[in-house]
């Protein structure tokens, strides 16, 4: 079960107090490669990257590392998935830069952004022209959680991310594309900041057991960094489901 979930965190930073469990390394990517399989880059939301820094990453963690990759803010809040075709290029042209290891895309959605069928259809219509890469989307508008956004995402090959605190209880579990399911628990019962107790983490891997077939993808990403608890509970959660393993 542990070798088909993928486990890791929103970035690669590790505190200092959790430093000896990592191997050695020259960077912080290359330490946090010796013990976890994914890492979620987050800063391409807030900024382009230079193609050879996506090669430079690529070139620092094993073969079998994978990173998903943030859309841009710009596309997802600031024209809200209207008229993207330029910066959807260019975004695209700088992460298939981290060729093999480029997992897949993660669309976050603004709060406020309620569904709507054609602009929907037509971005992800214009994003399927591009890429047949997965692709995860987190919606945080009520309207996307109906059948009607559901049937779109299916019909684009789009999975839908189960969250951690969830706006809406659908949210709670990955729909959508079965294909490729994709967690991220942001930290609760305060977001970026909470750590998660073992029994959340234990209950966790109870679902992912439940709900993970071999060859299908399952990502967990844990977005609780802002007090640095995201990667003490990616390690946790890997033991558990390690144990049940065993």
């Amino acid at each position: 079960m542990a070798s088909a979930v993928r486990i890791g965190c929103a970035g690669w930073s590790i505190p200092s107090r959790y430093a000896d469990r990592f191997g050695e390394g020259a960077s912080a990517l290359q330490r946090y490669a010796t013990r976890v399989s994914v890492a979620e880059i987050n800063s391409s939301f807030y900024r382009p990257h230079q193609p050879a820094t996506y090669a430079r990453w690529a070139a620092a963690v094993p073969p079998d590392f994978r990173f998903s990759v943030k859309v841009p803010k710009l596309i997802s809040h600031e024209l809200a998935l209207r008229g993207v075709g330029a910066p959807l290029d260019r975004f695209l042209g700088e992460a298939l830069h981290l060729d093999d290891h480029l997992g897949g895309l993660l669309l976050q959605l603004p709060p406020a952004l309620s569904f709507d069928a054609r602009v929907a259809s037509t971005f992800f219509a214009m994003l399927r022209r591009r890429t047949a890469l997965p692709v995860a989307c987190e919606p945080r508008h009520p309207s996307w959680f109906l059948p009607e956004a559901d049937a779109l995402l299916q019909r684009h090959d789009i999975s839908r991310v189960g969250v951690d605190p969830p706006r809406v209880p659908a949210g709670a579990v990955p729909a959508a594309r079965p294909a490729w399911a994709y967690w991220r628990w942001h930290g609760s019962p305060r977001i970026y900041y909470s750590a998660y107790s073992d029994e959340a983490l234990q209950q966790l891997a109870g679902q992912l057991r439940a709900s993970t077939t071999p060859g299908t993808p399952c990502w967990v990403i844990f977005d609780n960094t802002a007090h640095g608890f995201a990667i003490d509970n990616a390690l946790r959660l890997q033991a558990f489901l390690e144990q049940e393993d065993a």
